[in-house]
């Protein structure tokens, strides 16, 4: 058929999750100082980076849309976006849970949870934006720089424990990664589970987005010819 390479993406997917979910709860060892509540980092740091791909998608297929007016391109980042402010969600849902326990408070405005913060409104923009505007080239334009121009709050998240004075825990430093191997293993594990749940969802979102394009411009032919 024609999408059976999709069905067996989807069963790998979900054998990928079950997998996920053992490694972090036995396979994974429990943290010295933290205990258990260290093992929503396998979740917590994996959203981040797949939101991270998620808005590189959305500045890539703007640029794309711009240079080619091609609407393939404005609903694929619209698809992307959506997808990141769902990961960047469960990032802001994730760390407060883990922090509670550890820094004996829900949120405090640390820089790297500041600027994550900024970056979920900033695509939650982007997406009204999309919606509200008028769906022309010009406002699918507008919507393109605004998905552009909002990037650049990502590298700022990313280097935000670096250049100014946080105590938001680094996995990765200048000197390796910080945590045990079975730690590391599992973690980028979960990562590149994510990353399949993001690619699934993207797939669907963009046919839902292409579907929902087909049907608007029958919808102004058949008002055209009506008129």
């Amino acid at each position: 058929m024609k999408y059976s390479w999709m069905r067996i993406f989807v069963a790998l997917v979900a054998v990928l999750v079950l997998a996920d979910i053992y490694m972090v709860f036995f396979y994974a060892p429990t943290e010295k100082f933290m205990g258990d509540i260290q093992r929503l980092m396998y979740f917590h740091v994996s959203s981040a980076w797949v939101a991270f791909i998620s808005f590189f998608v959305v500045f890539i297929c703007g640029i794309l849309y711009l240079w080619k007016r091609s609407d393939r391109f404005d609903r694929l980042a619209l698809a992307s976006a959506e997808i990141g402010v769902f990961f960047t969600t469960l990032v802001l849902i994730t760390g407060p849970i883990w922090a509670r326990p550890v820094w004996n408070t829900w949120w405090t405005w640390d820089p790297r949870l500041t600027t994550t913060l900024i970056l979920w409104f900033i695509y939650v923009g982007y997406l009204v934006l999309r919606k509200t505007s008028l769906q022309d080239e010009r406002g699918k334009r507008m919507a393109a720089l605004f998905g552009i121009i909002g990037f650049i709050d990502v590298p700022i998240v990313h280097l935000s424990v670096t250049w100014w004075r946080s105590i938001h825990p680094q996995v990765i430093t200048d000197r390796g990664i910080n945590m045990t191997l079975e730690m590391a293993i599992t973690l980028f594990f979960s990562a590149f589970t994510f990353l399949t749940i993001y690619l699934l969802l993207l797939f669907f979102r963009y046919r839902i987005e292409t579907a929902r394009g087909i049907i608007d411009e029958g919808k102004r032919k058949l008002s055209l010819t009506d008129g």
